[in-house]
């Protein structure tokens, strides 16, 4: 029988009934707060439950005066109606925040009900935290506590704070290998980490004791749910959540490789809006997430400002949710529709916001977090060329027109931060990427994949014909890994990190190599 396709008007109405529970908390009266050091107070009449805190802990989206904090209670996370084996109820969930590993300096707490329509997942909203602090958190149901998090908010407005260590990752397929790459970073212990998209992977796969569940391709929101408590129970994944703030977008993979906004890939699937609200509503309930980017049918506003202090602004965009469908059916070609100033990869309003939010910032760095290659990379030796229409390079007008963007706003030092592609690259911006010798207006920093690609090697097969095509392409590495950076008003240094395998756990880490930005001279120099 065939399936009546459903609009976007009939799932817009889901959104409010099948929202996380998400509580937004100041100051409680001090007498509401446990004395320094006493264990959390337990409630309920109920058969006692086991502990619940399978899938972790994670604080995200901080400002200078609030931060998220995440929990989700699970008895059984691979349960496959993606309840995480809980029972069908409201469960109350305390919370502290304290100014001290140990917390025993207590400064909020407050109550939270974890429900079933949330998949008895939480988002609390703490505010009245003071700017450029380092906090730590936990929660309790019962008689359970969860692990201590760490956590930081902003500097105050208008000043620098101190120096910003920000690493950044991006495509961790559970199925691909071990999740060591998240251990090594939680282990510097950064200050604020990026994940630039396909958190989890969809399809099904894997090998040993890295099966994804369900064994399939996912598309309902129990396969969803299912999916992404399964990588919350990986330790090194729950480690580098409960190190530092999290600043999450998505790409393709959160839903379905290479989707563009209302499209599947490949065109013409049946059920595919649903399998997208579905989606997107899992995760918003897994995420570190703010209440304004709780979903309204199969759509989420993801694309929003992060701001540090006067150091830098945290651009953050959303290239899949708004994007014309790639042109060519999704080739790497030279395809004139690329060309076509009509195609946008961000949609009108979210280039808009980026233009004008670029205009108004007075940071020294402007960084736009964002999914797919920025820079143009051509594929094929001597003057003919080929393109990945999947990247800003099937979206020619719109990278223009940002690139233009930088020179018509004075916006001095802008970096682009990219994940998707599973290798490490250092490029220089130019001005006419046609043109090698025009002016460098920015650079762009690609981080390699979490396990995505399995072991990798040092050098690509076909890299040194990249290099050669594309003079301003300064790295290219092909192992697994993440980049670390250190931001000061002076410098950005990025400090591009590697493992040799994943296949099996436990890999050392190493820096492949390291580049230093001046800040008011665009250009990247090798460290």
């Amino acid at each position: 029988m065939p399936v009546t396709p459903i609009t976007r008007r009939k799932l817009l109405v889901a959104s409010a009934a099948g929202a996380t529970v998400i509580a937004a908390a100041g100051s409680l009266p001090a007498g509401s707060l446990p004395a320094a050091g006493s264990p959390m107070p337990v409630g309920g009449s109920h058969q006692p439950l086991p502990d619940p805190f399978t899938l972790g802990i994670a604080s995200g989206d901080p400002d200078y005066q609030s931060v998220v904090l995440w929990t989700r209670l699970a008895l059984d996370p691979l349960a496959a109606d993606g309840m995480g084996g809980m029972p069908s109820r409201r469960y109350q969930v305390q919370w502290q925040v304290a100014l001290d590993p140990g917390m025993r300096r207590v400064v909020r707490s407050g109550v939270v009900s974890a429900t079933p329509e949330s998949a008895h997942a939480v988002h609390i909203e703490v505010r009245g935290l003071l700017p450029g602090r380092e906090y730590y958190y936990r929660f309790r149901c019962e008689r359970h506590v969860s692990a201590i998090g760490r956590t930081l908010t902003t500097p105050l407005p208008g000043t620098y704070g101190s120096p910003l260590d920000m690493a950044f990752v991006s495509c961790s397929n559970y199925s691909g290998g071990y999740f060591t790459a998240y251990k090594r970073m939680a282990e510097e212990h950064p200050s604020l980490v990026l994940h630039l998209g396909d958190y989890i992977y969809e399809g099904g796969g894997g090998t040993g004791e890295r099966v994804h569940s369900p064994a399939k391709e996912i598309w309902t929101l129990a396969d969803y749910r299912v999916r992404h408590a399964q990588y919350r129970t990986d330790p090194d994944l729950q480690a580098a959540h409960a190190v530092a703030p999290w600043v999450v977008v998505w790409d393709d993979h959160e839903l379905e490789n290479n989707y563009a906004d209302e499209i599947p890939s490949p065109a013409g699937q049946a059920g595919f809006l649903e399998r997208r609200a579905a989606a997107y509503r899992a995760y918003y309930e897994m995420m570190p997430l703010r209440r304004s980017s709780i979903p309204r049918g199969i759509d989420l506003q993801i694309y929003r400002r992060i701001q540090w202090g006067r150091l830098a602004s945290f651009h953050m965009l959303d290239t899949r949710q708004y994007r014309s469908d790639q042109a060519c059916n999704d080739t790497t070609s030279d395809c004139p529709a690329a060309l076509d100033p009509a195609r946008s990869i961000t949609g009108p309003a979210q280039e808009k916001w980026l233009l004008d939010g670029l205009g108004r910032s007075s940071s020294t760095w402007d960084v736009i977090g964002q999914q797919v290659f920025f820079g143009a990379r051509d594929f094929t030796a001597g003057p003919a060329v080929s393109y990945s229409m999947d990247a800003w390079d099937g979206y020619v007008a719109s990278r223009q027109r940002i690139l233009d963007g930088f020179r018509q706003r004075h916006v001095t030092n802008p970096v682009v931060l990219t994940g998707d592609v599973h290798k490490h690259y250092a490029n220089d911006l130019k001005a006419d990427f046609r043109d090698p010798s025009s002016r460098t207006v920015g650079v762009e920093l690609v981080t390699t994949s979490i396990t995505s690609g399995g072991d990798g090697q040092d050098f690509p097969s076909g890299g040194q014909l990249q290099l050669d095509e594309n003079p301003h392409i300064k790295l290219l590495n092909n192992q697994r890994g993440y980049v670390s950076t250190r931001i000061t008003r002076d410098t950005l240094q990025a400090d591009f990190k590697v493992i040799p395998y994943v296949s099996t756990p436990g890999a050392p880490v190493s820096t492949r190599a390291s580049f230093t930005v001046e800040a008011g001279r665009p250009g990247l120099n090798l460290s």
